[in-house]
């Protein structure tokens, strides 16, 4: 074979790749759908909230919902509650150091303060439950004659408030 044969027929198979590369490139052209678009990875809502919604109330982890008043108590009874766990530790402690302390003694001191908040307590409750019993008197005053027609009224409403009661009157006519 000669050198021109060879180049020819290189050339020819040249030729005829190209022309195969060129159909598959125009085939796959036809049927290839546009590249997808990257799929959105997040999403913003710009609509307004509704200032009230239609959904119910669901309790919420934690502490249960009360009012501030409420809460504040519970927060100072939790505090009270540590206050007392420390003391009683101390005692208890004190008591162990000294080895040895008499078991009457000990209920003596500890029934006597329990005893004297509960009597306080029964007391504070019948003081309440006696003002409650003593309502407003009603005055029926039965005049026969000339009645100076000038009356004068007064009413005193006395408020006491605090574990160390403080009085306030107000007076109004």
């Amino acid at each position: 074979m000669d050198r021109t044969d060879r180049t020819s027929a290189r050339e020819a198979s040249a030729a005829r790749a190209a022309d195969l590369i060129a159909d598959v490139e125009a085939a796959l052209a036809e049927t290839a759908a546009p590249a997808p678009e990257p799929a959105p990875t997040f999403h913003r809502d710009i609509t307004p909230l509704p200032s009230v919604g239609t959904a119910l109330p669901v309790a919420q982890p934690g502490r249960a919902p009360m009012s501030q008043r409420a809460t504040d108590a519970s927060a100072l009874m939790l505090a009270g509650g540590a206050g007392t766990l420390m003391a009683g530790t101390g005692t208890g402690v004190a008591m162990w150091a000294l080895g040895g302390v008499d078991p009457l003694a000990l209920a003596l001191v500890g029934g006597a303060s329990v005893s004297v908040l509960l009597a306080l307590s029964r007391l504070v409750r019948r003081v309440g439950q006696a003002a409650e019993k003593t309502g407003p008197t009603t005055n029926v005053y039965n005049v026969s004659g000339p009645v100076d027609a000038r009356q004068e009224h007064r009413t005193t409403a006395p408020t006491t408030r605090g574990l160390f009661a403080r009085t306030t009157v107000r007076t109004g006519r």
